[in-house]
Parts: C-alpha cells; sequence; structure tokens
C-alpha cells in the first residue's frame, strides 16, 4: 500500500510539478492534474524516477463535473484520498477598470471555483481524515497593483482555507495556505516576456524583497510539503507567507 495519495492540480509546471515530484519523492501516489497532457505526462515520468506511483488527470477543474469524475478515478484506482494541494492558477494584468468581465470570470472560474470544486468533491472522500493545502499568494495579502481579478482570487483562496479549516476541524481535515511571492515559473516567466523590459521588471520583482531574490518552485513545494505532513498535525487555518520578506515590509 502507498504511503499516502495525493492529488496536485495545475501539476504540470512550476509549483504544482515542484510538488508532486516532492511528495513522489516521499513514495506517495500522486495524481498530476492539468490540462496539458503532454507536459503532464512528463511529470509523471519524473514522479516514478523520484520513487512515487502516479497518473495523469486532465481535468478543467473549473468543471464540476470533471472534478467529481477526477475523485473518483483517484479513488477507483488507490482507494483513499489523503492530500489535496489546489495549486492551479491563471494570471492577467489590468486593473478593475481595464479588466474585462470575461477576463475576471475566467480567473476566479480557475483560482476560485476550481480550488472550491475540489475541495468540495475531495473532503468527503477523506474518510480517514486529509489535509488541504491552497496555493495562495502574497497577491492574497496585500493590494498589488494592475492585477486586481488575480489579486481578487488569491484573497478569496486565503478565505476558503480559513473557512474550511473550520467546518472541516471535526472530520479529521486540516486546512492550509501557502502564499508564495514571485516564484520563477513559467507564469512569471511569460509575464516578464511580455512586459516592455523584461529586465528591469525582473529587478523591481527582486528588489522589493529584503532576500534580493525571486523565489525557487522547489522552496514552495518544500512549504506545501510541511503543510501536508504529520509535523504540522496542529496546524490547520495557517497561512503561511514565503515570499522572500516582501509581505514584512
Amino acid at each position: 500500500m502507498v504511503p499516502r495519495v495525493v492529488i496536485v492540480t495545475g501539476a504540470s509546471q512550476g509549483i504544482g510539478r515542484a510538488a508532486a515530484l516532492a511528495f513522489a519523492g516521499e513514495g506517495a501516489a500522486v495524481a498530476v492534474v492539468d490540462l496539458d497532457a503532454e507536459r503532464g505526462q512528463s511529470v509523471v515520468t519524473e514522479a516514478a524516477a523520484a520513487g512515487g506511483e502516479a497518473m495523469l488527470v486532465a481535468t478543467d477543474i473549473s468543471d464540476e463535473q470533471q472534478v467529481r469524475a477526477l475523485i473518483e478515478q483517484v479513488t477507483e484506482r488507490w482507494g483513499r484520498l489523503d492530500v489535496l494541494v489546489n495549486n492551479a492558477g491563471v494570471y492577467a494584468q489590468a486593473d478593475a477598470v481595464a479588466t474585462s468581465l470575461e477576463t475576471w470570470q475566467r480567473i476566479l472560474a480557475t483560482n476560485l471555483t476550481g480550488a472550491f470544486l475540489c475541495t468540495k468533491y475531495a473532503a468527503p472522500a477523506m474518510a480517514d481524515g486529509g489535509v488541504i493545502v491552497n496555493v495562495s499568494s502574497e497577491a492574497g495579502l496585500v493590494g498589488i497593483g494592475g492585477q486586481v481579478a488575480y489579486n481578487v482570487s488569491k484573497g478569496g483562496l486565503i478565505s476558503l482555507t480559513q473557512s474550511c479549516a473550520v467546518d472541516f476541524a471535526d472530520r479529521g481535515i486540516r486546512v492550509n495556505a501557502v502564499c508564495p511571492g514571485t516564484t520563477e515559473t513559467p507564469l512569471v516567466e511569460k509575464a516578464l516576456r511580455e512586459s516592455a523590459d523584461a529586465a528591469a521588471t525582473r529587478r523591481e520583482l527582486e528588489e522589493v524583497r529584503p532576500l534580493n531574490r525571486l523565489g525557487q518552485p522547489e522552496e514552495i513545494a518544500s512549504a506545501i510539503v510541511f503543510a501536508a505532513s504529520p509535523d504540522a498535525g496542529y496546524m490547520t487555518g495557517a497561512v503561511i507567507s514565503i515570499d522572500g520578506g516582501y509581505t514584512a515590509r
């Protein structure tokens, strides 16, 4: 029997990939959830090499029926579910005036509603208790200019975390959030490429942090794995900043 069964959404790249591989390295069975089947299958291969068992489940987490099918597929294969990592996210830049309703709805559908749906169907499958880790952001803790929809989605994830921590405590389910600062992921790299001066923008992102650098996906993954571990058994409803000191200023 595998030690733990873990679902990681948005697992084909960045923080999600790093988290999936970190859990696999501990011998866990990992459901790699992503719409990008090619990159997702690559992570499945890497997870097996890291020592874990893995499968790809291509899922649009904003679709309730697909999320329900995801949970059923995982529990049918491995018999249970122990950890859910709500990591999948999309990003767009614009203030409230410039943000279209379509963009607003798309970002909230993935970043917040998707996490809600995964939580809704995963929690009942955690018959022996479990852990949910939501990947929020420094943008959920403070207002960052020019990205209102993303900020709101990540702030909502923090509220979802705290609400579910209270609601699920008597079921033996812990719910925590990690709030990464700007991390070197494909999503961030894309945003840098689309800026007027990628090098200058990167320097600005680094210099606002006391540690004067961007984060690495593996650093965030370590916090996710810890939050989901028995060593953090007394921790629920926690909001953990991993942002190079950005929100400490």
